[in-house]
């Protein structure tokens, strides 16, 4: 993984402020981990804030959702998969300058279906010692820098 343009761009992202009074938008995210330890990233699609960088696949928890049926919701829609576990890994709050948001990072080994685009994004999976896409959205660096560790 390229960490130096990693640090570089999530250091432009998200310029030293005062604390960020904004309530966070609540995001549940799969780290989906195949059997030879790859994980798999989506490109944000056009028409959304940081088209074109990778982030692993999610969204919003919708009122009354846990973040497991969020990401189940998510993924479903995203990639056309049913999840059936999704282990918490832990959770980043993170101020983009568009919304702040609370990434829950839950890691998902098992699933049904094979991921495909719903939404018109690239999908890459990458082994997380050796990331070659970018740009990688900021608030996901430490996460696979952790991952790559062996961390998690």
């Amino acid at each position: 993984m390229s960490t130096a343009r990693s640090r570089a761009d999530a250091e432009a992202a998200a310029p030293a402020t005062p604390a960020d009074s904004r309530a966070p938008v609540e995001v549940a995210v799969g780290v989906l981990r195949r059997a030879d330890g790859a994980l798999l990233f989506a490109q944000r699609p056009e028409g959304k804030p940081y088209a074109g960088w990778w982030e692993f696949p999610g969204g919003k928890v919708e009122a009354g959702e846990s973040v497991f049926e969020a990401l189940a919701r998510e993924l479903q829609e995203e990639l056309g998969i049913l999840i059936d576990d999704g282990e918490p890994l832990e959770v980043v709050e993170f101020s983009y300058p568009h919304a702040r948001v609370r990434l829950h990072f839950l890691v998902v080994s098992r699933w049904r279906g094979e991921p495909s685009s719903r939404e018109g994004q690239a999908f890459s999976w990458q082994q997380p010692a050796a990331v070659a896409v970018g740009p990688l959205l900021p608030a996901s660096v430490p996460v696979i820098e952790r991952l790559a560790a062996g961390a998690a």
